[in-house]
């Protein structure tokens, strides 16, 4: 199985330093990190107020506690932030041009020039643009580690959006750059497959407070129905901010939402540009690709806080991780209460500064229209441009 050998090339020596890239990652103290036991047991959850720290080691304990005003938050975005040039403020900083060159090895294509030169239709392909974000966002973080050390070394949380996910993973040193980039290449080739079987597709709404977003979906399917379509999909698969989801299925329910629109209480209703219905049981044919790739690698406890999409929960061991990543591609993307989880304080609290780290400014948008205090230590990590 050519997957398999690639895996196992990744893991011999010769190669072994494609594999790491350890700068990557948030630094840790030197004293061993206690990673959940092999059997799956989980950690009794932290309190609200122990949110954005994991379980210290003793040193740690001796260290006087951080004052959240003092801590760092990394987002990571998802398909759909992508466009052409993108990268090109990141090249001039420490190994990102190594990463690229690692991805074309694995991919099998030229990523690099793919993200700074189009064309912008190839680079819009779900099979690419899922790795293209992937490693631009990660080289983004090399970016922010020279400009701001600080702003690593004092993170304690992280969230991705979508395949996003899988770059906070690597940043919490849950999984290496290459195993999860290959994972990332195996997951969107198969939801490219999965999109090619039936017409599909995702539409952008935001409705006023009186719209019933699952009642929408309901009718929608029912008009599928009277078109003789058998179990038609239709259902919300993002919620990204009061009043704003992403409702995805097959395109005869979207070509209703939108005809209805008015009807549904909605003030908007936008096609987006994507190949299927992402996060909907129209995926459900690319869960056993994913699965099986995640059996191959490795992956570790997060030495941080990371949050998945599925219930906006902290992970909590290994194989959470993996059970969680491959229920994401058929569960709605609960972005709104992830924001919610990592931002929740007691009145008065101070908040972190939060770093979008990636193409776009998407998730600082979804911030600000979820928590406008947050909001406030909110920095985007260009990706175009650079200082000289």
């Amino acid at each position: 199985m050519r997957g398999a050998t690639l895996l196992n090339m990744m893991r011999t020596p010769s190669i072994t330093k494609l594999r790491s890239f350890p700068f990557l990652c948030r630094k840790v103290s030197n004293t061993p990190h206690q990673h959940g036991s092999q059997n799956g047991t989980q950690t009794s959850p932290e309190t609200k107020d122990q949110l954005m720290e994991n379980e210290p080691t003793e040193e740690e304990q001796r260290r006087p506690k951080k004052k959240p005003s003092e801590c760092s938050v990394l987002l990571f975005p998802g398909q759909g932030s992508q466009f052409v040039g993108m990268g090109r403020g990141l090249l001039k900083y420490g190994n990102v041009k190594d990463m690229f060159a690692v991805a074309q090895k694995i991919l099998g294509y030229d990523l690099l020039s793919l993200c700074l030169d189009g064309p912008e239709e190839e680079l819009m392909k779900t099979l690419h643009c899922q790795p293209a974000v992937f490693v631009t966002s990660l080289a983004a973080v090399e970016r922010l580690n020279h400009e701001n050390p600080a702003a690593i070394e004092n993170c304690v949380a992280a969230a991705g959006f979508s395949v996003g996910e899988f770059a906070a993973l690597v940043f919490s040193g849950a999984m290496d750059f290459a195993e999860a980039l290959y994972a990332v290449k195996v997951r969107a080739e198969a939801m490219q497959n999965a999109s090619e079987l039936i017409s599909s597709g995702m539409l952008s709404v935001m409705g006023r407070p009186q719209a019933k977003y699952k009642h929408a979906c309901l009718q929608a399917r029912e008009h599928c129905l009277s078109l003789g379509i058998k179990e038609p999909v239709c259902s919300v698969a993002n919620y990204l901010f009061p009043d704003g989801r992403v409702i995805a299925g097959h395109k005869e329910a979207l070509d209703f939402l939108q005809q209805n629109s008015r009807k549904l209480h909605f003030l908007r209703a936008r096609p987006l540009p994507v190949s299927g219905a992402f996060h909907t049981a129209l995926m459900e044919s690319a869960t056993e690709p994913l699965r099986d790739v995640l059996r191959q690698v490795e992956v570790r406890r997060p030495e941080i806080n990371v949050y998945s999409n599925v219930d906006a929960k902290r992970y909590m061991h290994e194989g959470h991780v993996r059970r969680q990543l491959v229920k994401q591609l058929v569960s709605p993307v609960k972005w709104e209460q992830t924001l919610h989880e990592v931002y929740e304080r007691t009145q008065g609290q101070s908040f972190p500064h939060t770093y979008e780290v990636g193409p776009g400014k998407q998730l600082g948008a979804t911030l600000q229209k979820c928590n406008m205090k947050a909001y406030k230590s909110y920095t985007h990590v260009d990706v175009t441009t650079h200082d000289d």
